[in-house]
């Protein structure tokens, strides 16, 4: 790419926010020339706004630190300024799906970390191993929006990184039947343990809105696009349950699965190891090499030894084992909100970049 594209961060000094700025520091394809957050925010150099409250370990790049601030509800002022945005706006759902919409009928396509458009049935859900090929709705999408390059594509909830890919990538043998818990860290509610003290040596056994998203997120990504609008898969049937944990990034899953033709343990794990997509293929800069790795040892992912493999873009198994109930069990680990919120964004724009769904303006 001969010219770095121009990007804007809505929602810029939130913690997903940061952690795309964080993230696209050096990126060989993007650049971030405006940042936009609440009228609060609007006016400030991007330092003054977020003051003490940057939350990334990484400090906050140079580049970044003079950009004054603008109001995100300006969408056209921000929007002529860039060549796309990613969205991490903190705002009701209505709101996001409000300003959303705004910013693609500018001509300005939107990655979006949020969930507010993740059910729109003609908004594509993307993992990029998994289901690229639900791109293809841009069109449908476009014409009911009435523009030519704008539109808007999301990525799916942070807690289903550590076990969905893992079932994707089995699904020649069927997976029919699947429960997982799913033991979340307290970044994904953008806290760390300064904002959230009571987390402390604690655990809550309750996250609002987090079951249903996963287990019905999952569907939505096995699923196929049908008449420009994505039809969610039937099956596995899949059951959770949410915890949230004293842990600052790392959301880990126990999973059980039957299957409709059960593989030997030596096939799962060779499936794996060896599953690649598109973005592997494409050599994509954000895309972990290895996106499924199987750890042998018994006290194995661990969040602290290992949430940040493929620099927190790949996701770590272990502990497969057959069970008494169900054909086997194992445990999964994602960095939410690496792979989980604005890394897998930047590898779906990475990917509509390469796809020339989004070029300069």
């Amino acid at each position: 790419m001969n010219q770095k594209l121009k990007v804007g961060i809505l929602g810029g000094t939130g913690m997903v926010g940061q952690r795309f700025i964080s993230l696209l520091e050096n990126h060989p394809w993007f650049e971030v020339t405006a940042i936009a957050a609440s009228p609060r925010s609007a006016g400030k150099t991007y330092e003054e706004a977020v003051g003490a409250r940057w939350k990334m370990k990484k400090a906050m790049p140079e580049a970044v630190k003079k950009i004054i601030v603008q109001n995100v509800n300006e969408v056209e002022r921000v929007a002529s300024e860039v060549d796309f945005v990613f969205s991490a706006v903190d705002m009701s759902k209505e709101e996001i799906r409000a300003i959303e919409d705004a910013y693609a009928k500018t001509e300005t396509p939107v990655v979006s970390n949020n969930s507010a458009h993740r059910w729109t049935p003609d908004v594509p859900m993307v993992v990029p191993e998994i289901n690229p090929e639900h791109f293809e709705v841009i069109e449908a999408q476009r014409k009911r929006l009435g523009t030519k390059k704008g539109f808007v594509a999301v990525k799916p909830n942070c807690s289903i990184q550590s076990y969905a890919p893992a079932i994707y990538a089995l699904k020649e043998f069927g997976p029919k039947e699947v429960v997982a818990t799913t033991y979340q860290a307290i970044s994904g509610a953008g806290k760390t343990f300064k904002d959230w003290p009571e987390m402390v040596e604690n655990i809550i056994p309750y996250i609002g809105g987090e079951e249903e998203k996963s287990e019905q997120e999952p569907l939505r990504l096995f699923g196929k696009v049908v008449d420009g609008k994505i039809e969610k898969a039937t099956s596995p049937l899949i059951t959770t349950q949410c915890v949230r944990v004293p842990v600052l990034d790392g959301h880990t899953a126990a999973v059980f699965i039957n299957f409709e033709k059960k593989p030997t343990k030596e096939e799962i794990i060779d499936r794996w190891e060896n599953f690649k997509g598109l973005p592997q293929e494409l050599k994509l800069p954000s895309a972990p090499k290895q996106f499924i790795r199987y750890m042998e040892e018994d006290n194995r992912p661990q969040v602290q030894l290992d949430v940040d493999f493929e620099n927190g873009m790949g996701i770590s198994m272990g502990r497969l084992r057959q069970d008494s109930l169900f054909d086997y069990k194992f445990v999964g680990l994602s960095h939410n909100t690496v792979r989980g919120a604005a890394g897998g964004a930047i590898l779906c724009a990475e990917l509509l970049t390469a796809q020339g769904y989004i070029t300069a303006k």
